[in-house]
C-alpha cells in the first residue's frame, strides 16, 4: 500500500493505493492525522488506485473522521476504486464520506434529519464490522482462501442473494456454532468460493461451513 499526502492547506488531499492489509493500518492512520492536523478544513480521500481493503481500514477511516469532526472539520471520498467502493457500500458508510449538503439549503429540519441517519449509519458499521471480520476468517480458514479471496466470496454472495453483508456475515459466524445457512444462500456461498478460487470445485468447497458441522 502507498500513502501520498498533498500540501497543506484549506483541505489536504491524501491518496490511497495499491492493497491494503492490517499491517498497513499505523501507516494509513499517521498519514491521516498527520494531513488532518495541517488541513485547515479536513482531508480529501482518493481512493481511485486502492485494489484491496477490508473492514479493517473502516475502521482507521471511521476513527479519523471523528476526530475530524471533533476539531470542527470534515473527511471525504472524492474517488474510489471498485473495491473501495463495495466496501463504503456493503458497509453503509458511504454517506459518512460525502461532501455536506449546500449550507445554503434554509431547510430547519434537513440537519436534524442527516445527523440522525450518520449517526445509525455509524453506529451500524461500528456494531456490525467484527462480524465482517469473523465471517472472512472463517471462509480463510474452511476454504485455504486469502484475504482478498474471502471478502470477494462474501461481496458475491451478498449480491447474488440480495442479503446485506452484514447480515450474511453474522449468519456465516453461526455456523461455527452448529447453524447452516438457508439452502439458497448455502448454494450462492459455494458458487461464489469456488469462482474466487478460479472456478475449482473441490470436495471440502463442497462440504462448505453452511451446513450443520455436527453433522
Amino acid at each position: 500500500m502507498l500513502v501520498q499526502a498533498g500540501p497543506t492547506g484549506d483541505r489536504v488531499t491524501v491518496a490511497v493505493s495499491g492493497e491494503y492489509c492490517l499491517d498497513d493500518d499505523q501507516t494509513l492512520r499517521h498519514a491521516l492525522h498527520d494531513a488532518l492536523g495541517r488541513s485547515a478544513a479536513g482531508v480529501d480521500l482518493d481512493l481511485s488506485d486502492l485494489t484491496f481493503a477490508d473492514c479493517s481500514a473502516l475502521n482507521v477511516l471511521l476513527a479519523v473522521r471523528g476526530q475530524a469532526a471533533a476539531a470542527d472539520k470534515t473527511v471525504t471520498v472524492t474517488a474510489v476504486s471498485p473495491a473501495a467502493e463495495r466496501l463504503l457500500t456493503f458497509t453503509d458508510t458511504y454517506t459518512l464520506f460525502t461532501a455536506p449538503a449546500d449550507a445554503t439549503d434554509p431547510s430547519p429540519t434537513e440537519p436534524d434529519g442527516a445527523m440522525r441517519a450518520e449517526v445509525v449509519q455509524l453506529r451500524r458499521a461500528l456494531r456490525t464490522r467484527p462480524d465482517i471480520d469473523l465471517a472472512r476468517g472463517i471462509l480463510m480458514a474452511t476454504f485455504g482462501l486469502n484475504a482478498e479471496q474471502a471478502w470477494q466470496a462474501l461481496v458475491l454472495t451478498s449480491q447474488h442473494t440480495n442479503l446485506k453483508l452484514h447480515r450474511l456475515a453474522e449468519d456465516v459466524v453461526t455456523t461455527v456454532q452448529g447453524a447452516s445457512l438457508p439452502e439458497p444462500v448455502q448454494r450462492e456461498l459455494t458458487a461464489a468460493v469456488s469462482r474466487v478460487r478460479g472456478g475449482t470445485r473441490s470436495e471440502d468447497t463442497r462440504e462448505t461451513v453452511c451446513q450443520d458441522r455436527g453433522r
